[in-house]
């Protein structure tokens, strides 16, 4: 049933993209706004129907629940909202898409439309808006149609998505978990929030690596924890930390600069029982004005998990940065400006200080970054490593497969820090060899499997040392290696022995020994036509 009815919603979010399609707008810059919204407002609208089923007995699987709606006078209404969880939006009785259906053919339907989408904004800013770093509201919705440049088609085009959404019904699937709604989540941005190959706030996590932080940060239960991302994008990372937790017993916060990414966090909270951490996602710079804080400072979190972009030109803001405030934050300073690609800026280094910062004293983090970080001898990244392994804080580094994400070449480690673990010794676990190599639209990816993914948190998680993949090495010889996190040179190198026997022995020696005197034949013949050449073009005088 339920691999049905992903399919049958998969095959909603295609219908809708075809009716963007149809009035000019596919793949224009608004066509994610238009989907994500109008899957929203279904969404929210079943939600409804499924809650007030719950509440009062007069909505009967019997009789659509919006009929009963009508029937239920104002003063009714108002109690039976109170009685609402407050995850569930509120919406009025002529707000519902079956009210919608019902006027399509009065004139200007385009403009209900959009009011009854606006309204349902205002009606739940308090709860469903995200917020800008200057504390700015950005609502649910937005008037759908002005999205269509020729008036005469506003009105069809209304239509069309309402046509769309009301033959189909959530209401069967609210019960269903995490699993289920990343699925339909990812099929749904799928053509929107792809991976940008460093561009900000784009930057696209694999479910792989996402279920690999997630399970070696909840090693075990976890109560009223708060788990943050300074690079959120639209939220993979914290939704796998937060399915691991429990929904219930954490509180998501998230920066990010693009109103577009910090959107479809809210949609994936939402679609993941987590409405009530909506007020903590906030769309600004991180690094430039970080937006969670308390009256010491920063606010210190108990998990950090991020994928921040690894390039970026910052230049406008690069010295606004180095300042004596943000000393402590960035203690290990702020990269240069070079003269030329000023798009290369390693900005990762920023967010890595940042997250060290940021953590609490008995907190985790994970962190994706590029693989050259680990031995890079010059400028902050060796000062960085120094301080990770010095203050015991790094526990763990995971070197990723090649292209574990599809459109950029660069290979990815995780760095796992604990603030309690207070170790001599990093874990380090050589990923690279595992996983399938299959195609992704011109690109080749590496795929993990199951048992791949659980080699890596097992290995990590229970210290088990396997010969060129994993091993366990102490501080004082990563420090004297320049605090180099590479891998490969802390394994030992593996010398095979052969044994042959005496007349195998014979054999090799006699096949070496024509070898050598073949190739001395050769050169002697190489030699003998050297010299022809150079008396033909330089005769003896």
């Amino acid at each position: 049933m339920i691999q049905d009815f992903t399919n049958q919603t998969k095959n909603l979010i295609d219908e809708l993209k075809k009716v963007c399609a149809d009035f000019g707008l596919g793949n224009d810059g608004n066509e994610s706004k238009i989907i994500t919204q109008t899957f929203l407002y279904k969404f929210m609208n079943d939600k409804l129907g499924y809650e007030l089923k719950k509440i009062d007995k007069r909505f009967t699987p019997d009789t659509p629940w919006e009929k009963v709606l009508q029937g239920i006078n104002d003063e009714e209404f108002k109690k039976l909202s109170k009685r609402l969880p407050v995850n569930t939006a509120r919406l009025n009785r002529n707000q519902t898409l079956t009210y919608l259906f019902q006027q399509q053919g009065k004139a200007d339907f385009s403009h209900l439309f959009d009011k009854t989408l606006i309204d349902i904004s205002n009606q739940n800013a308090e709860i469903f808006s995200v917020s800008t770093a200057s504390k700015a509201k950005i609502t649910l919705f937005d008037a759908l149609s002005q999205f269509i440049a020729d008036p005469s088609e506003k009105d069809n085009f209304a239509k069309a998505i309402i046509n769309k959404l009301v033959n189909f019904s959530f209401e069967s699937i609210f019960d269903q978990k995490f699993d289920f709604f990343s699925t339909i989540f990812e099929y749904l941005i799928k053509d929107y929030n792809k991976d940008g190959g460093g561009k900000y706030a784009e930057y696209y996590t694999p479910h792989a690596v996402s279920k690999i932080m997630a399970k070696i940060l909840v090693d075990k239960p976890a109560k009223n924890v708060t788990v943050y991302d300074p690079s959120a994008g639209s939220g993979t990372l914290l939704m796998n930390v937060a399915h691991e937790i429990g929904e219930k017993n954490c509180s998501i916060y998230s920066q990010d600069i693009s109103q577009k990414s910090s959107g479809m966090l809210r949609l994936n909270l939402i679609l993941n029982n987590l409405v009530h951490s909506i007020p903590n996602v906030i769309q600004g710079n991180t690094l430039l004005a970080p937006a969670h804080k308390e009256k010491s400072g920063l606010k210190k979190f108990d998990y950090i998990v991020s994928n921040p972009p690894f390039k970026l030109d910052f230049s406008d803001f690069r010295d606004d940065l180095d300042s004596p405030e943000n000393g402590e934050r960035f203690f290990a300073g702020i990269p240069s400006v070079p003269k030329n690609d000023k798009d290369k800026m390693p900005i990762y280094l920023l967010f890595i200080q940042h997250i060290m910062f940021s953590l609490s004293a008995t907190g985790k983090a994970a962190v994706v970054v590029p693989t050259g970080f680990l031995t890079e001898k010059n400028g902050i990244s060796p000062i960085i490593r120094e301080k990770l392994v010095k203050k015991r804080l790094l526990t763990c580094v995971i070197s990723m497969p090649p292209n574990i994400f599809a459109t950029t070449g660069t290979n990815v480690s995780i760095l796992i820090f604990d603030s309690q673990a207070n170790g001599d010794e990093v874990f380090f676990v050589d990923a690279t060899n595992l996983g399938s190599v299959v195609k992704e639209g011109g690109n080749q990816k590496t795929i993990l499997s199951a048992d791949d993914e659980q080699m890596i948190v097992s290995s990590f998680l229970e210290r088990v040392e396997r010969p060129q993949f994993s091993i366990s090495v102490k501080n004082s010889k990563i420090a004297s290696q320049g605090y180099s996190l590479n891998s490969g040179q802390y394994f030992d190198i593996e010398v095979k022995h052969t044994s042959i026997s005496p007349a195998q022995l014979r054999t090799l020696s006699q096949d070496l020994r024509l070898t050598l005197e073949s190739a001395k034949n050769r050169h002697h013949e190489l030699d003998s036509k050297i010299i022809t050449i150079l008396k033909e073009i330089a005769p003896e005088k």
